[in-house]
């Protein structure tokens, strides 16, 4: 829900050439920047890890040539949600998620105060690190993306890897390689451009015939709620028709794909408000950004969906959804 410094939408009389503009725009800039994508890991993207863990997050991702940062937030975020008080009904514990007899043997002292507590973030994240560094020399001769072989080992065992010369043909190990790699791309910092979304014209369609529609706090659009929309749940309800599945909640939203700057933002991107600039768990507010710095959101009780501007204090950043970075999110996280 957005705050009182929410601009207002732009004049009815305008709305009907800008929609006309903006459905062009959209296919076109698709269109000029397909071949521009691209890049890797370098860093974070702005506040993807919350500020207490950050650190840890940077120091411990570089541990060994198989991680990297983006890479291990992916797996604290895909076992805990950064819950450090996280237990699963198997008994994992802690932000990393071990069990007791894996961090028994696995589990190190990481901040030096001469204990090793699974529940310490500062102990549990230098120990996720160390057991991938670990895992990946079991399988470094093994053939193939050394990084996609350590979470193929760490999910079916060094044994399978090494039996199939890269990540096994079980479905299970398949699937988890593909959900941290694709979380992988939402934590990290983009090099260069980020390749454009096919889908946005379709999710700005949807949003665009919303406009004018009174907001309801929960609102997921269904008859008994007459058609009326939350943020969220309009985000959601755009992509769900161009066969994409949001999470319902803003910030578990932010990890649907890689993070344009504020510069390479594209018709479709979802763009995201917070009090907290420093952690994308505390983002409270998210729109569909639609060109020339406006969005179409859902912004309070007693308001209409309509075009907003952007640049406000409380612009936390944007995503550019991807269908398999929206199927990569987390939907069991364990409790604290």
């Amino acid at each position: 829900m957005r705050k009182f410094w929410v601009f207002g939408g732009i004049g009815v009389g305008m709305v009907m050439c800008f929609l006309a503009l903006l459905v062009v725009g959209t296919y076109s800039a698709a269109a000029g920047l397909a071949g521009s994508g691209g890049g890797g890991a370098v860093a974070l993207a702005k506040g993807a890890v919350p500020a207490r863990f950050q650190g840890l997050v940077q120091k411990w991702g570089n541990l060994c040539p198989a991680i990297n940062p983006a890479l291990l937030a992916a797996q604290l975020y895909q076992e805990s949600g950064w819950n450090p008080s996280a237990q699963s009904p198997a008994a994992a514990q802690g932000i990393a998620q071990f069990i007791p007899g894996t961090w028994a043997t696995h589990g190190i002292d990481g901040n030096g105060d001469g204990k090793r507590d699974v529940w310490d973030p500062e102990d549990a994240i230098p120990s996720a690190a160390s057991y991938d560094c670990e895992i990946a020399g079991y399988v470094k001769k093994v053939p193939g993306d050394a990084t996609s072989n350590m979470l193929a080992a760490y999910n079916a065992g060094a044994y399978a890897v090494i039996k199939y010369g890269g990540v096994p043909p079980y479905k299970e190990t398949q699937n988890y390689v593909k959900i941290i790699r694709s979380l992988e791309k939402s934590f990290a910092r983009p090099v260069g451009r980020v390749a454009p979304s096919q889908q946005a014209a379709g999710a700005i369609y949807f949003a665009q015939k919303k406009l004018g529609t009174p907001y309801l706090w929960g609102g997921n659009g269904t008859p008994e709620q007459q058609g009326r929309f939350d943020c969220s749940g309009l985000t959601q309800a755009a992509y769900r028709t161009v066969g994409i599945e949001l999470p319902r909640v803003a910030n578990d939203q932010y990890n649907a794909g890689p993070h344009p700057s504020r510069d390479e933002l594209l018709p479709g991107d979802l763009v995201f408000f917070s009090d907290d600039l420093t952690n994308s768990r505390a983002i409270r507010h998210v729109g569909l950004y639609v060109g020339g710095g406006y969005m179409i959101n859902a912004p309070f009780t007693g308001a209409v969906i309509r075009f907003d501007k952007i640049d406000t204090p409380d612009y936390f950043g944007a995503t550019r959804v991807t269908k398999d970075g929206a199927a990569a999110l987390p939907t069991d996280l364990p409790k604290g």
